[in-house]
């Protein structure tokens, strides 16, 4: 018998509070299984990268990279965070100093070739003579890989491709999938031949795996919380797999490693270093509300909208009077939330607008879209005025049957939020720009007047 290790870490988001331990175990059982004559293998399945932290948004991802290489991964997968929060010469330079293949099998360039660092599936040979392939997908956001000049093709249809090419040549097959746990199950009833599932994305935890038919689903929450392994045994006489068993580690339940501390600040430092570019010099320290302000003119502005609308809740502490820098944005406005333009009718845009009054939105707290704040917090307005009953847009009053482009950011999109703007048909987002490109923008302008 043949006995395979697979740990797996998954949607980190650039937490890396616990890096040094999950390195630290990933080293040391590495060292272990090999001492046994066992192998092992360990993988990433996206989302490692978030450019809230400034290691990750200063380096663009490479250095989330260099963690990866220093603590050994055999192979890793992209999620949404690496694929659509990089600009597309970000994304095809971040792994080129990667020690391990980059495994996304629904990735193309828009001509139809593959990224040269990238490729659709790779395949281990055991000691034993066992082939294990490893195929990765990623969450199919095609809208957005598209205006990132990326093609993404539907993952179930290039998952079929890939199975049917390699059912018949290796022995073991796992998928690195960061789609999401109702994808992962039906995948499991699609393809009996994939024995094991490793998934990521939904942040959804399997503490002893779960059993969907004849393949074996693995998921580690997320921010470096719990480290996952697997173990396989493979008749190494037949090369067929005859168990499965899955388990997870607390890391908060780890012993602590020397350095720990080090290592965190030294990634604060080390993005610092990387966004201390001058954007203005302030007179005297500038309020939430008051930047707030400034970026929804920003965004109107850049956008070239009619009007423009944006939370409060977006901007997370003050500026203060003096030096400002690309860091101290990044630390005010960490979000990966991209400007977008709707186009609605006067009486819808009325409707918008009315609801972002209701006093409601100061405490209404808020997770996931790119958010990373915790309260969505009141609403700021650009060229939109009110007169008693009436609204006006930039002096002229807000006719119902006309059309008006409202700029706003995507997270507005993809919640039901305002119905209107959740529902209509016509939404237009800018990317790679996050809103804080907009906020330094705007201030570079201010600086230069």
């Amino acid at each position: 018998m043949e006995v395979v290790h697979i740990y797996h870490t998954n949607d980190l988001h650039s937490h890396f509070e616990d890096w040094k331990k999950i390195e630290a175990l990933l080293l040391e059982r590495r060292k272990w299984h090999k001492e046994a004559g066992d192998e092992v293998f360990v993988f990433d399945i996206g989302d490692h990268m978030d450019r809230w932290h400034p290691y990750s948004d200063g380096t663009k991802g490479k250095g989330n990279v260099e963690l990866l290489n220093r603590a050994n991964y055999d192979g890793a997968t992209i999620g949404n965070n690496e694929g659509i929060t990089l600009s597309h010469d970000d994304l095809n330079e971040m792994y080129k100093a990667a020690s391990f293949p980059v495994i996304v099998a629904n990735l193309y360039h828009e001509d139809g070739s593959r990224p040269y660092w990238a490729k659709p599936y790779h395949i281990y040979t055991t000691k034993k003579g066992t082939q294990i392939a490893v195929v990765g997908l990623t969450a199919f956001f095609s809208l957005f890989y598209e205006l990132l000049h990326w093609k993404l093709t539907d993952p179930l249809e290039e998952l079929n491709r890939q199975i049917k090419y390699l059912n018949d040549r290796v022995d073991v097959i796992i998928l690195l999938s960061h789609l999401g746990i109702d994808h992962d199950e039906k995948i499991s009833e699609m393809f009996p031949e994939i024995d094991v599932i490793l998934g990521a994305h939904t942040h959804h935890i399997f503490h002893k795996g779960k059993m969907v038919h004849q393949t074996l689903l693995g998921a580690a929450g997320k921010f470096g919380h719990y480290i996952g392994h697997m173990t396989l045994t493979i008749d190494d006489q037949f090369k067929k797999v005859t168990e499965k068993k899955a388990q997870l580690y607390d890391t908060n339940k780890l012993p602590p490693i020397e350095g720990e501390n080090e290592l965190i600040q030294q990634l604060v430092d080390r993005g610092k270093s990387h966004l201390s570019n001058e954007i203005i010099e302030l007179q005297s320290d500038w309020t939430k509300t008051k930047i707030a302000n400034v970026l929804c003119d920003a965004l109107r502005e850049w956008c070239e909208a009619d009007c423009a609308i944006l939370n409060e809740g977006l901007i997370l502490d003050k500026l203060y009077q003096g030096k400002v820098t690309k860091y101290e944005l990044l630390k005010i406005c960490p979000h990966p939330i991209n400007p977008c333009i709707v186009t609605l009718t006067g009486s819808q845009l009325q409707k918008v607008i009315l609801q972002s009054l209701d006093e409601k939105w100061i405490n209404f707290q808020m997770m996931g879209f790119g958010f990373r704040g915790k309260l969505i917090g009141q609403f700021v307005h650009n060229q939109i005025l009110f007169s008693n009953e009436d609204i006006y847009l930039q002096d002229v009053l807000l006719q119902p049957n006309e059309m008006y482009r409202l700029a706003i950011p995507d997270m507005f999109t993809f919640g039901n939020f305002f119905e209107d703007v959740f529902t209509t048909k016509s939404k237009k987002y800018f990317l790679p720009e996050f809103i804080r490109d907009l906020l330094e923008w705007k201030l570079k302008n201010l600086a230069s007047i």
